[in-house]
């Protein structure tokens, strides 16, 4: 159980404090409600951009990093295709100069020309590294737009390509950070070594002078229906023939995502799972093969992915694969199976509550469900999935209309 309170300032800044006095440090953990779905789909990778920009200074503080690291604190932060969220712990008696830098760069971040020129290039940079100069790196480059043909999940946090970073202008950045990061459009929980009394003492006098921004509507396209199973074929220099097959499935806060993410860990959590014992470990087809679930807010997908040995066709693979999805979809799954991924998923939830800044996290994320006490119901969730649950998630899921196949050759030297 995570014990926490909450308050809204007068310019809508949601405010979260969990107090834990068995800790020295302090936490701070700002969500704002932005990620790569909320771009236009000329100008994506903004929000990764803006994870960047965010440590370029702001007009009153030159460096973010020099003055946090004075008082011993760290920081960092992610950005996903559906929020862009940092974070910093310092000892708990520097609470207050978190408050300072976290709070002036949301009110006035620098919009120096040669800081974007700088985290432009860096961007670019790991653009070309992770996504286009490494084995599979473009995987998502290619399978989001095959699954998402509507939806802005089709792109990649990291953007659709790299022009769009190329030509961001100055302006583009403003219009961008004006838009979305604005108090009314962040959640921030305090946790550690604070007190309620205290953290609305901080909370009002640095946040409380910001201006509430004009927050638009988030109006996404909804993805349509897939009535047709899609296939792409790709070949690149890697080390091995490689399969992606995926399947629409619900969002985050869906009733039925506890179902869907069980019958993922089912299918390939582990050695003893279906997938992998099978055609691993018995029949040797794959070298390596899992499953899992993106967790998106929006519908999401539910992805099997695996290497292929040498000498096995693809669609062979992948037949195989199908001939197990398809036990499931017909049988279910057994108590045991149940059980077991209900004890991974309890112990994954108990190991997150170990830190205090995984808390914060936990809180932020859970806030955007509309009731931050969804973090004390997960337990109870997730108890409550019936084995008719997760044939049904099955047979919602699993159907050969529903899938997007991308097979990943390995181009011949």
């Amino acid at each position: 159980m995570i014990k926490f309170d909450q308050f809204t300032l007068d310019n809508g800044l949601r405010v979260i404090v969990h107090e834990d006095s068995s800790v020295q440090l302090a936490v701070m953990n700002i969500l704002y409600d932005v990620g790569s779905r909320d771009e236009l789909p000329t100008k994506t990778g903004f929000a990764h951009l803006f994870e960047h920009l965010m440590f370029g200074g702001s007009a009153n503080i030159p460096s973010y990093d020099a003055p946090l690291q004075l008082v011993g604190g760290e920081n960092n932060a992610f950005t996903s295709t559906d929020i862009t969220n940092y974070y910093l712990t310092v000892p708990a008696a520097n609470i207050e100069t978190g408050f300072w830098l976290e709070s002036d760069r949301m009110m006035s971040l620098s919009f120096d020309p040669n800081v974007l020129d700088v985290q432009r290039k860096v961007v670019i940079e790991e653009f070309k590294q992770r996504y286009l100069n490494q084995p599979y790196g473009d995987v998502w480059l290619k399978l989001r737009p095959l699954a998402y043909q509507t939806h802005p999940y089709q792109w990649a946090t990291i953007g659709k390509e790299i022009s769009h970073i190329e030509n961001a202008t100055l302006a583009d950045v403003k219009d961008f950070f004006f838009h979305h990061y604005l108090p009314n459009n962040a959640v921030l929980v305090v946790a550690g070594n604070v007190k309620l009394d205290q953290v609305k003492r901080l909370s009002e006098k640095w946040f409380g002078p910001i201006s509430m921004g004009k927050r638009s509507p988030r109006k996404l396209p909804a993805e349509p229906k897939q009535t047709k199973k899609r296939i792409l074929e790709v070949e690149a220099k890697v080390p091995a023939n490689a399969l992606y097959k995926s399947w629409h499935m619900c969002g985050r806060f869906d009733s039925a995502y506890y179902a869907s993410d069980f019958l993922s860990d089912v299918l390939s959590r582990g050695h003893s799972s279906r997938l992998y014992k099978k055609l691993v470990e018995e029949k040797e087809i794959f070298t390596s093969l899992s499953s899992f679930v993106m967790g998106t807010i929006d519908p999401g997908m539910l992805v099997v992915n695996g290497r292929v040995k040498d000498g096995i066709d693809l669609k062979d693979a992948e037949a195989e694969v199908d001939v197990i999805i398809q036990e499931v979809v017909n049988e279910g799954i057994n108590e045991n199976e149940l059980e077991k991924v209900k004890n991974q998923a309890e112990a994954s939830l108990k190991f997150g509550e170990v830190e205090v800044l995984n808390r914060a996290m936990n809180l932020a994320f859970a806030s955007l469900s509309g009731d931050a006490d969804l973090v004390n119901r997960e337990a109870k969730l997730i108890e409550e999935v019936t084995l008719s649950d997760v044939k049904q998630a099955a047979q919602n899921i699993l159907r050969e209309e529903n899938a997007s196949v991308m097979y990943y050759k390995s181009a011949k030297n």
